[in-house]
């Protein structure tokens, strides 16, 4: 598997001799430095992706450094902003331009928290807006949602809600954590109604500890592919684009958005 997605990604960058790239885990010295003289930028990596026939991954590049249960390491109600206020500001803009394509969007908003960073007011107005995450006392907290779900999608993947039923899905920050993304990104397209997007928001802060274990062995460009990747082995999406809102580069928290639409 790691030479592999070794060759996957170079392909992606369009980098020459893919396969003396062995590793893309851990330090993969030569690709970063191509990725750094080329200046490729994240929606670079979703262009023109040169994808394997199969899903790439292992068992192992979703293990964490803990796992134990999430609901014992998120009992605990974390009432803070877990990027900066740039890339809050960065992200809460994006939303609304995303959301101004939908007549009165009904939003799920998944690893959701006290939070979800979306606009006050949109043209059309909101359709629900519901979250979906760990912390029941976090998401009473919420002001954005209309209703929620405690639930822990590490454990069942699961979505306790209808088919084509939402506009749009949302993720925080949050992808990194998910150890079952190809079910998870199954039940994404399930809940979205057909010609609605997926948006996942990506920045470099995350719990090592909760992190799947190739997130925390890549950067933040090859992190793009790989959440593409989510989109195009699901079989039912668009392909993704990638798109870095970063506010303030080297001043303030990275953010990087991959975003599908379903067919």
């Amino acid at each position: 598997m790691r030479r592999s997605l070794a060759c996957m990604l170079a392909a992606a960058f369009s980098v020459q001799r893919a396969s003396s790239f062995t590793r893309v885990l851990g330090r993969s010295a030569p690709l970063r430095r191509t990725m750094a003289t080329m200046k490729v930028t994240a929606a670079d990596v979703l262009a023109s992706p040169k994808w394997p026939d199969e899903w790439p991954y292992s068992a192992q590049d979703f293990k964490r450094m803990d796992e134990e249960v999430d609901t014992q390491f998120y009992g605990q109600p974390r009432l803070v902003y877990h990027i900066d206020d740039g890339a809050v500001g960065a992200l809460t803009e994006y939303y609304a331009e995303a959301f101004a394509a939908y007549d009165k969007p009904a939003i799920l908003d998944i690893c959701s928290s006290w939070v979800s960073h979306f606009p006050e007011e949109i043209p059309s107005g909101y359709g629900k807006r519901t979250g979906l995450g760990m912390n029941d006392y976090e998401l009473s907290q919420n002001k954005q949602l209309d209703d929620y779900v405690a639930k822990d999608l590490n454990v069942d993947a699961v979505f306790p809600f209808e088919d084509n039923t939402y506009d749009i899905v949302t993720c925080v920050v949050s992808v990194d954590y998910l150890n079952r993304p190809k079910e998870i990104f199954e039940e994404i397209h399930r809940v979205l109604k057909p010609g609605g997007c997926a948006i996942m928001s990506m920045s470099n802060r995350c719990f090592p500890t909760k992190a799947i274990q190739i997130w925390l062995q890549t950067n933040d460009l090859e992190h793009v592919f790989i959440v593409g990747s989510y989109f195009h082995y699901q079989g039912g999406f668009e392909p993704p684009f990638a798109k870095d809102i970063s506010p303030a580069p080297g001043r303030s928290d990275p953010m990087l958005i991959v975003q599908g639409a379903k067919k």
